[in-house]
Order: structure tokens, then sequence, then C-alpha cells
């Protein structure tokens, strides 16, 4: 039998390599943007063409490659960081493994032009899918400009599996902001299809994330900073108040490396404990330095996950430096009161011979009156009444209301006593709990109690029903916006004094790409420029929310769910703007508001669940009470 172990060709190998280390086109400009910093660039130009399916062009002012260096770059393993496995210990530059250059031609169409400052003439080569085509002197300026054309010709598969490109410039942004934000001193610029995106020029720490995030983030942050002899740690760290559900920009990153960290991650959101709702999160940019010596960055192909040799104590001296700075800002709850700008009121002196306390006010009344005693004269009665039958209805009223509503004693919750009768008749039948047939209430006397003013309890036919009154107020909601977007008909309501609101770069692509289906239901947008827009227009029904937090959540819910089907995408934002604008728990409802709530609820398709699988009701049978009783 022959042997069956042999050596994959280079080709095979590097277009394996590919798969780990080119993802999508943000991997590319990862890589490319990467070695540009490593090459001691001080202005990087990235150029994007259909969100980098169709061409990619990083442009350097580095140091450039000789005509040998620019052929072997493209080696696998080839590489200029390190020269033995013991120098991954004490890296200080983002790229090492030598796999970006042969991963990216193995999948795509690559031509560079690299020129050093001593040399006269620069190197033109070409190479497409791990194969060079033409390699040759060429006139051109210092640095390396690289043009990565059609992305994953060779390989159909991969590339049908990228996303629109929306989603596709969103990540290419998302990557791009993370180099930007920890380089400061480079100054970068992103263009897309001619229109130019961010930017950014060099200066402070602090200026590059208001360049990159916009000024408004400037108001919410805090200057971080601790010296050990283990680690210093840097950055900035939102106030407390400036806490969202969704969006938050959180990043950290180590030696100039962008890391994703959870156990870190966690440090931080234990700092801010009882400081912000639950749920929420808060903006952090958090620099470690450290030696080299003590981390392993290589554990991932992406390089974003780091392992660090004394992770335990890191994780203490960043919990006490968040703490720290948000009780030196006065960020932690006081008793003290804020009495900036209250008027002075003078204490009250007791002692003064002018004071006298307050003397309650005087009634006078016969005392010898008896209202039983038929022998005296009648009272006056108001409104020209002179006879206590003309008042007897009234009493009347009152004594059946007394027996209709049961007394309010201190030991029952008074969110009970919010009853009526359920006036409507209701014949109809529905699909209900467990695929049942159960006949909606039909006495014209059932009531429906709301209990601790999260469920509503109402008699049917078979026994007694418990409705999660916040679910199913979800449940009317998404049908009702899922019919205004398939149905192109936005139910918008003006506002007087448009609110603003501003989205980071890696925001718009997905903004844009949802613009049609918020206006159906019944955003409207002016778009300001530089990422800002203006809302004309809100959904009708929202009131007491705040506009452009909801919009910021739309989008980031978006984002989240990276769907790339219309539907599914319709079907996200119409489910977040549903829960947004529902009732909350322990509302109180009246009575009108129940039977609304219950005449909505079976009026839809599907009133057992929520949109995303929670139970909205439940049906108690009458033999399963009964038997509990007995």
């Amino acid at each position: 039998m022959s042997d069956v172990i042999r050596l994959l060709p280079d080709s095979v190998a590097n277009q394996i390599a590919a798969g780990e280390v080119i993802q999508r086109p943000s991997s590319v400009i990862k890589e490319l943007v990467e070695n540009a910093v490593d090459a001691g660039a001080s202005h990087i130009d990235v150029t994007v063409t259909d969100a980098g399916k169709t061409c990619i062009r990083v442009i350097d002012n580095g140091k450039g490659m000789s005509p040998t260096d620019a052929r072997m770059a493209f080696e696998r393993h080839a590489t200029s960081k390190i020269r033995e496995a013991s120098d991954l210990f004490s890296l200080h530059t983002m790229g090492f493994r030598g796999e970006a250059l042969p991963s990216i031609a193995a999948v795509a169409q690559v031509e560079l032009r690299t020129c050093r400052e001593e040399d006269t003439l620069g190197t033109l080569l070409e190479i497409a899918g791990s194969k060079v085509e033409r390699q040759e002197a060429v006139a051109c300026p210092k640095g390396c400009d690289f043009s990565v054309k059609n992305l994953f010709f060779n390989v159909p598969a991969r590339r049908k599996f990228l996303k629109s490109n929306q989603t596709e410039l969103s990540n290419v942004l998302a990557e791009f902001e993370r180099i930007a934000l920890v380089n400061p001193n480079v100054a970068f610029t992103l263009t897309h299809n001619g229109t130019e995106m961010l930017n950014l020029p060099v200066t402070g720490l602090r200026q590059r994330i208001m360049g990159v995030f916009g000024k408004k983030l400037n108001q919410d942050l805090l200057s971080l900073d601790v010296t050990t002899t283990l680690v210093r740690i840097s950055g900035f760290i939102g106030k407390p108040e400036s806490s969202r559900k969704k969006g938050a920009r959180q990043f950290f990153f180590v030696n100039g490396r962008f890391m994703r960290h959870p156990y870190f991650h966690r440090a931080v959101a234990d700092a801010y404990e009882n400081l912000i709702p639950s749920g929420e999160q808060v903006s952090y940019f958090i620099y470690f330095e450290i030696d080299p010596s003590s981390i392993d960055v290589n554990i991932h192909p992406t390089k974003t996950e780091i392992k660090f040799e004394n992770e335990q104590a890191v994780w203490q001296i960043l919990s006490a430096a968040v703490k720290e700075t948000l009780g030196r800002f006065n960020e932690v709850p006081s008793i003290d009161f804020d009495t900036d700008g209250m008027p002075e009121i003078p204490a009250m002196d007791i002692r003064q011979d002018s004071y006298a306390s307050p003397q309650p006010p005087k009634l006078s009344f016969d005392t010898s009156y008896n209202p039983f005693d038929v022998g005296r004269p009648q009272m006056s009665y108001p409104c020209g009444k002179e006879k206590r039958s003309d008042w007897e209805p009234l009493f009347d009223n009152l004594e059946q209301r007394g027996k209709a509503v049961p007394l309010v004693d201190e030991g029952v919750d008074s969110e009970m006593l919010s009853m009526e009768s359920y006036r409507q008749e209701r014949g109809e039948t529905h699909n209900l709990y467990e695929g049942q047939n159960e006949a909606k209430p039909s006495e014209s006397a059932v009531r429906h109690y709301q209990y601790k003013g999260c469920f509503i309890l109402t008699s049917v036919k078979s026994g007694l029903m418990m409705i999660h009154q916040q679910r199913a107020h979800i449940r009317i909601l998404y049908d009702r916006y899922m019919r205004q977007i398939q149905s192109h008909k936005n139910a918008s309501q003006r506002v007087l004094f448009p609110d603003m609101v501003h989205f980071s770069p890696a925001e718009v692509p997905v903004l844009e790409d949802i613009t049609d289906d918020l206006n159906y239901l019944g955003f409207e947008l002016s778009d300001l420029g530089n990422g800002t827009y203006a809302i004309n227009g809100v959904p009708a029904g929202i009131e007491g929310l705040n506009p452009e937090t909801l919009l910021t959540d739309l989008v980031h819910t978006a984002i989240e769910k990276g769907c790339k089907v219309k539907e599914e995408v319709q079907s996200t934002l119409a489910l977040a703007l549903a829960k947004a604008a529902a009732i909350i728990p322990r509302q109180i409802l009246t009575d009108e508001e129940m039977d609304s709530l219950i005449d909505g609820l079976f009026a839809v398709d599907t009133p057992n669940y929520t949109p995303d699988g929670k139970i909205v009701l439940v049906v108690m049978k009458e033999e399963d009470i009964e038997k509990m009783f007995k």
C-alpha cells in the first residue's frame, strides 16, 4: 500500500492560512494598516471601494522595502519582526508571524509599489492567487502603496458568505477605529467610494477619541491614570450618568494592541455596581502598558486575545484604579445636597421675642344639634335641598359602591383594588395556551384583576387566565409596527424642536441600510453631515421615551444582529421598538386600559407568545384549581 501523507503545495497552505487570517475585507485593512504602523509611517491613507470587495488601497510614508524584501514579504512565515521563538516575549510590533501578506495574496489580486528613502527607483510587484505575475523597477514615493483587488476571486464559496456592503463597511470602520484610537501620533484618512469618512490629524489621545466618536462624548469621560511596578493603566472611563443599554464604546489596548478580555471587563463593571441601572454599560478606553515578557499575544489568529502572567493582580489594580477615579471625580453618590445656585434661606431664630407658634383654626358648631331628633327644625342642605329624602339616592349609591368594592385594609395590596366589570360580551373562540381552543370571557359581569402591577387575571370558561401585561403589549405593538413596515405606511408625529443624534462612522452605514424601515416605523431624519442627524419626526405612541436614545438603540440592535435578510432586519427593528414603547412592569392600569389591552391581544394571530418566544398567557384549569382546595 502506497504512502498517503504528503506535503501540501504552498498555494494550498496559503489559502488555508488565509481562512484564519483573512476572513473579510476588514481583515485585510487590519493587517496592512498595522504593517504601515510597524514601518514607522506618520500618515496612512486608506481607500475602499464597495466595502473592500472590489478594491482596498493602503498608502503609507513608512520605511518602504527593497526589491528583494518586497518579493520575500509574500513568502509564508517571512518576517522582519522576530528571529527566534524567544522574540515572541519581547514584541514591540503589531505583526510577527509573517502570514498576513501571503494570506492576502493567496485570495486576491495584489499590486505593491514600494520605495526606500535611499533608493532612486522603487519596486512594482503584482501577485494573483499566490503567483507572481510581474516585478519591475518603477518611480514611486517613499513608503508602500498596496492595492488589493477582487478579494476571494478564486474562492467563490468564501466570497458568497460576505455580508452586504453596509455590514462589511461597518466592520472595516470598526477595525480602522481600533488602530486609530491607539496611534494618535499617526494621521489617518479613510475614503469609501470617493467619499471621505474620516480625517484624523495627529493629536492627543482625548482629541483622537473625539475625532472618531464625536465631541459629545468628551463631557462623559473621566481621566484614568495609575502606575505600578507591574503595569501602567491609563485612559478614560465614562461617568455613571452616561450609561446606556446599547452602544457603549468599550476598548482595551495592551502595548498598542486592541484586546478583548471579558475578565477585565468584569473588573470595570463591578466598579460601577449600584451606580448605574442594571443591564446598562458605560464607555471606556483603557490602555495597558506592561512588560512584553509577561504577556502572550500568540494564542489566536486575530491576536485579539492576550494571556497575562499575573492576570489576577492586574485585575485588582484595574478595579482599584476605576473605583479611585470615580471617587476622585465625586461620581460616587454622597449625602451632601447640591446647593449651588439655590436661594439662601435664613434659619428661624426661635429665641426672638416676636416668635409665636401658629394657632390652629377655630371652628364654631352647635353642640346641642342631634340629627336624629325629628322634633328639631331641619338643617339647611346645600344646593337648595331642604329634605334628607332628596339625598337618599346618593346615599344608596354610596352603599352599593361600598358593597361592590372591597374595603382597603392595610394588609391588602392596593393594586388589587383597581377592578371593574368587563362590560363587553365576548363569544369568539381563540387558540390559546398549549394549543387548546379557549373561549374568551363572555360574561358581562366578568372582572379583570391586576396583580402586582404585572399580571391581569380574568375568568374564562375552563378556569382562570393570567396574562403578562408587558408581554401582551409587546405582542400587540410588534404586529402593529410590522404592518406599518410591510405596508410602507408610517404613523409619524412631527416634533416642534428636532433632537440631534450623532453616530460614529462605523454606525452610519448601518443607519443608511435601515433608513427606509425607520421611516416606515415613523422616524423622520435629516442628514446634517459628519454623522449628525436631526430627528424631525418620531413614531406615534412613544410619548415619554427619549428619541435619541431609542434611535441609537435601534441602530446598535441592527449591528448586533448583523441580519442580511431584509425581513429579519425589519422584525428586529419592530421588536426593539415594541419593547421600548411597551408599558413598564408594575404600571397600574385602569379598567378601560385592561379592556383595551385584552381586546388588542386577542385580535392578533398568535396571542400565546411574544415574537421572541416568551409566554404571554397561562390558563389554570378549573379542575386544577378545585384540586388545590381539596
